[in-house]
């Protein structure tokens, strides 16, 4: 009886630790389809590597909020963000979609870690379609 409530137990932590995962790649979605610099470094990792098209370097996190502010404001604003496809491998998770700007579409992809009971953005991708 007590192996069987241990087993629902490990059930349960499972089910909700993957629902908690989708809120924040949830977040993170929600934050780049307004083009929230700030919003979104509320989940940047100490350091983030960013790659944009004119420029790609590993920051930390307060320098990555103001390399995507500039991103955003230089292209005009972010008018959407349509995720393409979002997944799991090893652990970490990853957002594929097309941020829509004044000045173009770019390809985006982002990648998070799983640290402790937080998913961290690590590395985000930009690439002019």
């Amino acid at each position: 009886m007590k192996a069987f409530f241990t087993i629902i137990l490990l059930s349960a932590t499972i089910l909700v630790s993957g629902f908690v995962n989708r809120a924040e790649t949830d977040s993170v979605v929600v934050a780049l389809k307004s083009g929230n610099a700030n919003l979104l470094s509320r989940y940047f990792d100490s350091r983030v590597d960013i790659s944009l098209p004119e420029k790609s370097d590993n920051y930390s996190r307060i320098q990555a909020e103001m390399i995507l502010k500039n991103f955003f404001s230089t292209n005009g604003g972010v008018k959407s963000f349509e995720l393409k496809h979002r997944g799991e491998n090893n652990g970490s998770n990853y957002i594929i979609g097309v941020l829509m700007t004044q000045n173009g579409r770019y390809r985006t992809t982002l990648f998070l870690k799983q640290k402790g009971e937080k998913q961290f953005l690590q590395e985000m991708r930009f690439q002019e379609e």
